[in-house]
Parts: C-alpha cells; sequence; structure tokens
C-alpha cells in the first residue's frame, strides 16, 4: 500500500502471542516489521534498520521499554524514531515515567487491530513533522541541513554547538545537568572539562540571544519555552 511505503517498524515484546498478533496487523497494511523480544536485541536492530516507528513493551527481561527508549534518546547518532509505548499497565507514573524516558505516546494493551491502525498512522503523521523541522520559539532547527533559523537569519553552527542546541530544545524547560550533557554530547569515553560546556553555551548565547538559555547554578542549563 502507498501508505506504507517507506516506512518500517519495529515491535518489541516478550509475549510471543502478543508480538505474533501485532505482526500479523500490522504488515497486513503493508508496513515493513521487524521484531524482538528484549530491549538489547532492539538496540542492535535500531541501528540497522532505523526504523520509523518502535512499539516498544515497558515489561520485559535483561532491559526494558523505559531504558531502552532512554537509550534511543540519548545516541544523538541515532536517526530518531516515534516510539510508543505498548503496556497493560495503567498505573499513572508507569506513563510519566515513559514520556519522562522521551516516549511520543502511550498504546493500552489489549488493543483492536483498526485502533491499533489508525494509531500507527498518527504517529507516522507525527514523524514526518518531527523530521523535517523542529520549531521552538522563533528558532528553527532543522535536521537535514544541519541548520538553524532564528528570527529569519540563518545560523550554521558547529556540530557540537548544534547537537548542543537540539538537546536543550529536545525538552523544553527541563534542566540537563552536567554529566547528562557530557555524556550525550560528547560520550563518556571523551575526555573534556566542564568549562567546554560553558564555552559552547557562551557561544550559543552570542548568537541566538540570552534569552533562550537559562543557567541553573550549581547544576546545568535549559531551554527557556515561551
Amino acid at each position: 500500500m502507498d501508505k506504507a511505503k517507506g516506512h518500517t517498524i519495529l515491535i518489541v515484546d516478550d509475549e510471543p502471542d502478543i508480538l505474533e498478533f501485532l505482526t500479523y496487523n500490522v504488515q497486513k497494511e503493508g508496513y515493513k516489521v521487524f521484531t524482538a523480544t528484549n530491549g538489547l536485541d532492539a538496540l542492535k536492530l535500531v541501528q540497522q534498520i532505523q526504523p520509523s516507528l518502535i512499539l516498544l513493551d515497558v515489561m520485559m527481561p535483561k532491559m526494558d521499554g523505559i531504558e531502552t527508549c532512554q537509550v534511543i534518546r540519548k545516541d544523538l547518532n541515532m536517526v530518531q524514531p516515534v516510539i510508543a509505548f505498548l503496556t497493560a499497565r495503567t498505573e499513572d507514573y508507569a506513563q510519566i515515567a515513559g514520556f519522562e524516558a522521551g516516549a511520543d505516546d502511550y498504546i493500552s494493551k489489549p488493543i483492536r487491530p483498526r485502533l491499533l491502525i489508525s494509531k500507527i498512522e498518527s504517529l507516522l503523521r507525527r514523524l514526518k513533522n518531527k523530521k523535517q523541522l523542529m520549531q521552538k520559539n522563533s528558532i528553527t532547527i532543522d535536521r537535514e541541513r544541519y541548520l538553524v533559523t532564528i528570527n529569519d537569519r540563518e545560523l550554521q553552527l558547529p556540530k557540537k554547538e548544534f547537537e548542543l542546541l537540539e538537546l536543550l530544545t529536545s525538552r523544553p524547560n527541563n534542566v540537563f545537568n552536567r554529566d547528562q550533557i557530557l555524556a550525550i554530547i560528547w560520550g563518556n569515553d571523551t575526555v573534556v572539562g566542564e568549562r567546554t560546556i560553558d564555552v559552547h553555551i557562551r557561544k550559543l548565547r552570542e548568537k541566538l540571544g540570552d534569552e533562550y538559555i537559562r543557567t541553573i547554578k550549581g547544576v546545568g542549563y535549559s531551554f527557556n519555552e515561551k
């Protein structure tokens, strides 16, 4: 089917019956489907197949869905899919944990096939907008072109500055501490001082203006969403 063309979906669930049910109904609509039964295997597949959408169970062996989602969202070198958690759990704290980990949506099990496909189509429409441009306040971030536009002024930022801005804007008003920023942007294996973050923040403020990035003394930085 035309609507499915180009979209690969990864379904991750440790229950064989559920995995079979979801795979059958999604494939029937023409989508290309890959499956995994735990988070570790899912992460390997994400790198290989670069799915458009991941349907991710929360409770799994080896690595649960929350941790899997966190790993994906922290890897800025990974093509970011839409992630929807699949779970029979209805507790508020489970949903909050999922969204804090970076999930885009929540789907409760069991789900009727027609509703499942409707949700998938809605999530993939969201991906189209997410991939092209991310707009925050008067700032537009174009991931494809590594270009930032602010008040109709285009900025070609150096790679680390771009990644730092993309990280901060990914969760507006959320405070990223220094350890998180170092691990996500520079990697745990790279030895850089905390002064490196300050320098990059200062350069971003010089180009964007002081009002966008807030300093939380002794903690880290956040992006102000007005």
